[in-house]
């Protein structure tokens, strides 16, 4: 019985992790601008500007994408390589 990721189920939670902990940071760095990390998020997200709210939603939309292209690789190589320790079994 083979029992794999799923991949919808990666792509949703994985998404939804660096959205919200994109929301945190920029939340963080609203909150202590002497601690802003958004030099990051300048270099990491096309077109992301510091604060405008259409900014944050590109971002937002954006961190939600690459959860998705995570998802897209590394589930099927997990699920490859899960099915191939299966037919190894320790004695």
């Amino acid at each position: 019985m083979r029992h794999g990721i799923s991949l919808v189920a990666m792509g949703h939670a994985s998404s939804l992790f660096l959205a919200l902990t994109f929301t945190i940071c920029v939340a963080f760095d609203l909150l202590f601008p002497q601690h802003a990390m958004y030099q990051i998020w300048l270099k990491l997200l096309p077109g992301f500007e510091w604060l405008s709210w259409k900014s944050f939603w590109l971002g937002l939309a954006e961190s939600y994408g690459y959860g998705w292209y995570f998802a897209l690789i590394w589930t099927p190589l997990y699920n490859v390589f899960a099915g191939r320790g299966q037919g190894h079994r320790r004695r």
